[in-house]
């Protein structure tokens, strides 16, 4: 709005046709984080937008879609010494990629739990069909950290994947700012007092729910009778196309919802 507000009065002259500003201008001037910015560079580079400029924090993760010029600005003058010939900005050049390695995330182990052997085969099963699981046992049996322990024994996350991820993570807010790329896949396990909303997802401006956070990865269901009917009924849409549609007055989003159920219960 405010290098709109610029160009019309003429107080800059600049050829911004292909160009995609992005950020968040703050009262002193500077361009400060924003969320969502890995999908809105995605969408940019799909539109054949030659030139991204985004504030400076958010440059390593715009960076993440290859082919992009990405141009990154600290502030308001910044830039607007830039369009009139006065400094040059440098394309941002994304530190080397070296061969990737799995990170020792997964604080549990499938291998580290002894016995319940016929649980482990189960979630292994289950691990390399995609399948979805209840399990039942009495309290203290291991529920739990077994279901904690599946996201171990499932295979590491595509380029494409950790993409789909991190643009959910990114448009949520929840992208940390030293992980750019989301590499493992997700575990989520709300409170049975989660509403509606917070499951599938909502709010005045749709934002992901619980089902999208754990795209590509583990939604734990623990002590399930506890859910509300309608929270699970709400599920039912989800885990047959994979993906939830929201829609409000403002319009519909659609999020992607491709997640393994782990349910855990007391008989």
């Amino acid at each position: 709005i405010a290098v709109g507000i610029l160009l019309s009065s003429e107080q800059v002259y600049a050829d911004v046709s292909q160009t995609i500003l992005l950020g968040e201008l703050s009262l002193d001037g500077s361009l400060r984080h924003t969320s969502g910015i890995l999908p809105m560079v995605a969408l940019a580079h799909q539109e054949g937008l030659s030139t991204i400029i985004v504030p400076e924090s958010d440059a390593k993760e715009a960076s993440l879609i290859e082919g992009t010029k990405i141009t990154p600005v600290t502030s308001l003058s910044q830039l607007v010494s830039y369009f009139r010939g006065e400094i040059s900005l440098p394309e941002y050049k994304p530190d080397e990629v070296l061969e990737y390695t799995p990170p020792a995330y997964w604080t549990t182990d499938l291998a580290y739990i002894k016995g319940q052997e016929h649980v482990k085969r189960a979630l292994e099963v289950a691990a390399a069909g995609g399948h979805n699981v209840v399990m039942c046992g009495p309290p203290g049996s291991g529920k739990t950290l077994l279901a904690r322990s599946l996201p171990s024994i499932l295979p590491p996350m595509t380029t494409e994947e950790a993409l789909e991820v991190t643009k959910i993570y990114s448009v949520s807010g929840l992208l940390p700012s030293d992980t750019p790329l989301i590499r493992h896949r997700p575990f989520r396990s709300p409170h049975y007092t989660i509403s509606n909303a917070g499951l599938v997802g909502g709010g005045h401006w749709p934002r992901p729910g619980e089902i999208s956070l754990s795209h590509r990865g583990v939604l734990f269901l623990d002590e399930l009778p506890e859910f509300g009917h309608t929270v699970l009924e709400v599920l039912r849409q989800p885990l047959e196309d994979k993906l939830i549609t929201i829609s409000r007055a403002q319009g519909s989003v659609t999020f992607p919802a491709n997640f393994m159920l782990v349910g855990a219960m007391n008989p």
